[in-house]
């Protein structure tokens, strides 16, 4: 090997170890790398290695823009309502994990071969999350197989995961033409069947049973709130069950007001109208819930005055202070709505709440703690101000656009359609439907740059470059005969190894670093055995999904490592047999389907 090759290798080892024994983050890891090789191909001149021009031109694989892409469609998603319209009854009313489990991971893998994996699993944390609340179950028996339902069911399709793509768009188009959108799907589908199997029937003695008590920590923050029934709305005509507005977790429901009566202690079957005034009490995330319900409105005299469409409107907590010129007036009377710009949704005193008083009458006292839908801008203004102490923002608490939800389902359905016809490449598609989810209001431009997540884009980028230096250095086509010589020029054999590294190499740093550095390997082993280079493709893109023995191999693992309360070798323990059975499934089907010598 020349000096460059092992210039290569020890620069991906070097990266190896940062990302391993360093909480520096992959972006900075991979960039450093990136700068590193350029900056000794600029010293010596050499063409063994990429340039800054080679170098930067990776940004612009096609395989990357479209995960950025993607992430604008994902944003519409969101931020409609879509998923969680979705998502929410699907877990059902039964309290018997194994069945929850069932109806959570089908939906969840289908929805994974058609989106992004990590938002999809950010949509079901919430519903998972209540779901346990309300049946006594610890979340620990079910986010590991929300995990790695969304992980084995990107392998379903092209875009069911960032790493498809990338490998797509580093391979050459002769070989990308033979990749539809359905192609892995011959692998994904028996993988994705096997491994929900597997979870199903080792899941109660392999995942923990850890409970966390929060309740003296919420009984503290419990807000009155005051929601009103949309007419003609999802829950219009329905019952407080079927509405899924009993036994909510974090809230309950103390009341209703109808036609100016108050019906207190209403049971589950009690039918709700148009109009109804619904009071609960509850802690400050379920009045993001309540928010976010289809068919609820914020039901004070106040907030009926906004201007209720601006997307951009959040929620904040405030405490009142004695220098506020409102304190000893009603909310109403002291027209805070008017003066603050902002409607008081909730009310806590000295950690009770008021239930038995409308929003709109309780008399504002110091000390009185505040839950306000308001402009953004009101933080700013009264961070600092002498009449509110401790002002800050409720995470994620915009407002959803229920009206657009399928608005943006279809986008998505016409997305994933012209793609699988081949009537647009990927890259275009996702570009337009995600200009579709901006035009059409399912997410606003400022929303769509921030959901972009940059330092993936970074990390998928910098390894496109390093693996462009592999290959370039000739340091995967050396790599791939050590393989080939070590396997006896059998290509069963390389391509087992092949896999086996690759995962390796997911569970140590991330999974599109991993493909990208794999793919070039594959590729040169394929061309020195003289065989198709399609099993070995599918194998890496497989295998670099495929993470389950560690929670920092994949980022929806990392999503659910703190909720679900679990330890390192909770995964090692479910896991790892699982990459074996995941392992044993791609080898065998990927050369019968794609045979080595046609």
């Amino acid at each position: 090997m020349t000096w460059e090759s092992w210039l290569a290798l020890a620069t991906v080892a070097g990266v190896t170890y940062g990302l391993v024994r360093t909480s520096v983050g992959p972006d900075a890891v991979l960039l450093g790398a990136l700068a590193v090789l350029m900056t000794v191909q600029t010293l010596t001149g050499t063409t063994n290695l990429p340039s800054p021009g080679q170098a930067v031109a990776s940004f612009g694989n096609v395989g990357l823009m479209a995960v950025a892409a993607l992430y604008v469609v994902m944003s519409g998603l969101h931020r409609t309502g879509a998923m969680n319209m979705v998502a929410m009854p699907l877990l059902g009313r039964s309290s018997e994990v194994r069945r929850a489990q069932l109806r959570m991971m089908l939906p969840v893998a289908a929805a994974s071969a058609f989106m992004n994996n990590t938002p999809v699993v950010a949509a079901f944390m919430p519903a998972v999350s209540d779901w346990c609340r309300k049946h006594g179950v610890s979340p620990s028996k079910l986010f590991i197989p929300l995990s790695y339902a969304a992980i084995i069911g990107g392998t379903c399709t092209l875009i069911g995961t960032s790493t498809n793509l990338v490998v797509y768009g580093m391979l050459d188009d002769p070989i990308r033409s033979r990749i539809g959108f359905f192609t892995i799907g011959w692998i994904g589908v028996p993988a994705t069947l096997a491994v929900i199997v597997y979870l199903l029937i080792v899941s109660g003695r392999l995942l923990p049973d850890r409970r966390k008590d929060d309740s003296l920590e919420e009984a503290g923050r419990e807000y009155t709130v005051e929601m009103l029934v949309e007419p003609g709305s999802a829950v219009d005509g329905r019952s407080i069950v079927e509405a899924g507005l009993r036994n909510l977790p974090g809230a309950y429901l103390t009341g209703i007001e109808r036609d100016g009566h108050r019906l207190v202690a209403v049971g589950p079957e009690q039918v709700l109208r148009g109009g109804d005034r619904l009071v609960f009490v509850g802690v400050v995330e379920s009045v993001v819930d309540l928010q976010r319900t289809r068919g609820l409105l914020p039901a004070t005299d106040q907030v009926l005055k906004l201007t209720g469409t601006d997307p951009s409107r959040v929620l904040v907590e405030a405490v009142v202070s004695p220098d506020c010129p409102l304190v000893g007036k009603s909310i109403r009377e002291g027209r805070f709505r008017t003066i603050y710009n902002g409607a008081v949704l909730g009310v806590r005193r000295n950690g009770h709440n008021l239930a038995n008083v409308k929003i709109g009458d309780i008399v504002l006292q110091s000390g009185d703690a505040l839950v306000i839908e308001t402009a953004p801008g009101f933080i700013a203004r009264h961070r600092n101000s002498r009449d509110f102490f401790l002002v800050s923002a409720v995470d994620d608490s915009q407002p959803v656009r229920h009206g657009k939800a399928y608005i943006a389902l279809g986008i998505l359905a016409g997305m994933v359609g012209l793609v699988a016809a081949n009537v647009l490449g990927m890259l275009n598609a996702a570009l337009l439907a995600g200009g579709l989810m901006l035009v059409t209001g399912c997410c606003t431009a400022e929303e769509a740059r921030a959901s972009i997540d940059w330092r993936v884009v970074v990390v998928i980028g910098a390894a496109i470059g390093l693996g462009l230096a592999m290959e370039m250095s000739g340091a995967a086509s050396s790599i791939a005969g050590y393989m080939i010589l070590a396997a006896q020029g059998n290509p069963f054999m390389v391509v087992i190894i092949v896999y086996v590294i690759t995962t390796v190499f997911t569970e140590l740093i991330t999974n599109n670093a991993a493909a990208v550095l794999m793919v070039p390997v594959a590729v040169s082993a394929a061309q020195g055995l003289g065989v198709d280079v399609m099993p070995f493709v599918v194998v890496i893109m497989v295998g670099a999904s495929a993470s389950f023995a560690t929670p920092i191999g994949y980022q929806t693992n990392l999503m659910v490592y703190g909720p679900g309360g679990y330890r390192f070798s909770d995964f090692l323990r479910i896991g790892l047999p699982l990459n074996a059975l995941v392992m044993l499934i791609t080898v065998i089907l990927a050369p019968l389907i794609w045979p080595f010598r046609p």
